[in-house]
């Protein structure tokens, strides 16, 4: 049980590292870009953009971190985490008056973190 729950722990510590340093370069890119796009095509971008890097992080870590039926609590529940820490980390940058990019939001987080999350679930070993 210990050990199913630090491989949980480990799938959400990649996904929330991955997600906070994809914030930190996304709000350094956004910076000279003044018109915001479409709701609808940023949730497409921040879908594409975490599915491409769950790909790439089979790179560093070929192998789940969960293994048999903790697979699918770990597809459930560490988005949901990794959206939550994001909203965190949103309220934490409005509260400095930093400027708010999207992913700063639950749902775009939330949207972010599935993506990376369902890649990992398809394809690791």
């Amino acid at each position: 049980m210990l050990e199913a729950l630090l491989e949980l722990l480990g799938e959400f510590l990649l996904q929330a590292a991955v997600e906070l340093l994809v914030e930190l370069g996304l709000h350094s890119l956004a910076e000279p870009f003044q018109r915001r796009p479409n709701p609808w095509l940023a949730a497409l971008a921040y879908a594409t953009f975490g599915a491409l890097l769950g790909g790439l992080s089979l790179l560093v870590f070929p192998a789940n971190f969960t293994h048999g039926a903790w697979r699918i609590v770990n597809l459930a529940v560490t988005p949901v985490a990794a959206g939550l820490l994001m909203c965190v980390a949103g309220r934490w940058r409005a509260r400095r008056g930093d400027d708010l990019l999207r992913i700063d939001r639950f749902a775009y987080g939330y949207l972010f973190a599935l993506s990376l999350a369902l890649v990992r679930f398809t394809l690791a070993h």
